[in-house]
């Protein structure tokens, strides 16, 4: 039962304060927005629509706002009623331009109007507006009973929303405030309950639920029992399925009682859902109906579409000769503004392409300057680092490869400036890396497991790719040396097919505790740039894993 509470209060309002509303028509000249008065009572509503438009073109040129505002607002009324929504809404908010919301006077027309988009915005599923229209209709409403109404729809958007708080504080003050416990006091408790049940479905709403429904009994309050029975459905739907079946029943045979479509097809969508025996049957009648229902709608849509642009047709006949007149004057003033505006866009263009060059060149020094702290950080500092870590885990330290091993930073410093990479195709690879991941390891401190680095892995492999391998892996020793205090590292390669697997891991205190700087998204750059993946685990048994994967 979506829209329930929604149709009765526009029903109700449509209904209520009627003699204030004929008092103010009584005051007015306009024959058509008389006539459009009798054919509302009578409910033929398409020519009330027509008259309504008419009485709005007559106001209008009579300068009376208010009258083209209450015109409007019974617009949009009729079109809500007919499910031409979006027309209803266009119509509704146009009348907002036309009350004039200082006078005490036009209130009453405000707040229904605001009802209307409200109602309108939650046919639309847009409950955040149907919020605000709603505290705007309480703010402009002089009525108790009508107020009650309003902010029953507001906590049921509130409710749509999930802002359950702020729903179930609203239903507890209408309750506090209403003794009788009449129809509003069943509405209330009854929707009191089924925002609590969904808030916490913990929560047992069904004492709330049956004395709503008893009081709606006892009041024959068909449309609230209606409301009651859809809420036992959905509460039961999740407990007791022959329950739900049961009171869906009761829904559907109240809803057609009272003749609400709508409600008779949100009733037909629970018993396909519950009585599988008659889901046939169910969904045959849901189909015929939903498409009768549509149909109705698209018809209305496209009768208040016609009365509008036949009666703006009218207009813009009438206005057709005075605008061909003034049309030529205004090619004129059109050509002059147009040959002014190139000059001003050609004068612009230029000094934007101007500065755009100043900073494309700006831009293009500090991505080399970027691009060659890069290779400083990835090419030199790791490499030095490297070399302290050979220094602390070499027992007997050999002059010679020192020295080497010093010239070889020397070489790579000097030939970033060549583009010249740090894997040579000059050496096996799988050695050459290797060598690499066995610096990091110290038979006192650190223990480094390799597995599965062989030739067979490397096959195919492009010098690309093994240069972002090599770089990624000496920045993950790099970084486990300086920060993860780790004494257990193990590196594992694989391949499937086309694709080669890296895992690493340590038993570091983890990647997250480390610096912001550690060059984590300089390696899923370089991983990227070889169409591959790199993921980092840190929740499995206090130990840091990184998978790396690449398509060869």
């Amino acid at each position: 039962m979506k829209f329930l509470y929604f149709l009765l209060g526009l029903s109700f309002l449509i209904g209520c304060s009627e003699h204030s509303i004929k008092e103010i028509e009584k005051t007015t000249d306009n024959a058509f927005y008389d006539k459009a008065f009798d054919f509302r009572e009578k409910n033929e509503l398409d020519s009330s629509f027509l008259y309504f438009f008419r009485a709005k073109d007559i106001f209008l040129q009579k300068k009376d706002s208010f009258g083209v505002g209450k015109c409007l607002a019974n617009l949009a009324i009729i079109q809500e009623t007919k499910g031409d929504y979006f027309g209803s809404q266009e119509s509704g908010l146009s009348a907002l331009d036309y009350f004039n919301q200082r006078d005490s006077i036009e209130y009453n027309y405000i707040s229904i109007n605001y009802n209307t988009l409200s109602i309108v915005s939650s046919r639309l599923k847009d409950y955040k507006k149907a919020i605000e229209f709603y505290l705007q209709s309480i703010k402009f409403s002089n009525d108790s009973i009508n107020k009650n109404i309003y902010r029953n729809n507001l906590a049921n958007s509130y409710r749509k929303e999930k802002k359950y708080n702020s729903a179930s504080k609203i239903f507890q003050s209408i309750l506090d405030n209403n003794t009788k416990k009449d129809k509003e006091y069943s509405r209330a408790l009854s929707n009191f309950a089924y925002s609590k049940w969904l808030q916490n479905s913990n929560f047992n709403p069904i004492p709330e639920f049956k004395q709503a429904l008893n009081i709606r009994i006892k009041e024959k309050d068909l449309w609230g029992q209606n409301a009651s029975y859809a809420h036992f459905a959905d509460y039961y739907s999740r407990k007791k399925s022959d329950s739900a079946l049961f009171y869906a029943k009761k829904m559907f045979d109240v809803s057609n009682k009272i003749k609400s479509p709508d409600d008779q097809i949100e009733a037909l969508q629970k018993l396909i859902v519950l009585d599988s025996k008659n889901y046939a049957s169910h969904f045959s009648r849901y189909q015929a109906l939903n498409d009768s229902l549509q149909t109705a709608r698209n018809k209305a849509k496209n009768q208040f579409a016609l009365i509008r642009y036949e009666t703006e047709k009218n207009k813009a006949d009438f206005l057709k000769a005075k605008a061909e007149s003034t049309e030529r004057q205004n090619k004129i003033t059109a050509r002059n503004i147009i040959v002014i505006s190139l000059i001003v866009l050609f004068i612009i263009a230029f000094f934007y392409y101007k500065k755009r060059l100043q900073q494309e060149k700006i831009i293009e020094a500090k991505n080399t300057e970027i691009k060659y702290s890069k290779k400083v950080h990835d090419r030199v500092a790791n490499r030095i680092y490297q070399i302290i870590s050979f220094i602390e885990n070499t027992l007997h330290l050999d002059k010679n490869s020192i020295l080497f091993a010093l010239e070889n930073v020397y070489e790579t410093s000097r030939d970033i400036s060549y583009e010249n990479v740090d894997v040579s195709e000059k050496q096996n690879y799988r050695d050459q890396l290797s060598q690499m991941l066995g610096s990091y390891s110290s038979p006192k401190t650190v223990q480094v497991i390799i597995t599965g680095n062989d030739d067979e892995i490397w096959q195919n492999t492009n010098l690309l790719q093994k240069t972002e391998v090599y770089l990624v892996l000496q920045e993950l020793m790099t970084n486990m040396k300086k920060h993860s205090q780790a004494n257990i590292v193990s590196i594992k390669f694989s391949r499937e097919n086309s694709k080669i697997n890296i895992s690493y891991t340590d038993n570091g205190i983890g990647i997250k505790q480390l610096s912001p700087k550690n060059g984590l998204q300089n390696m899923e750059n370089r991983i990227n740039a070889i169409n591959g993946t790199i993921i980092f685990d840190t929740e499995t048994n206090n130990l840091l894993k990184i998978n790396i994967s690449f398509p060869v």
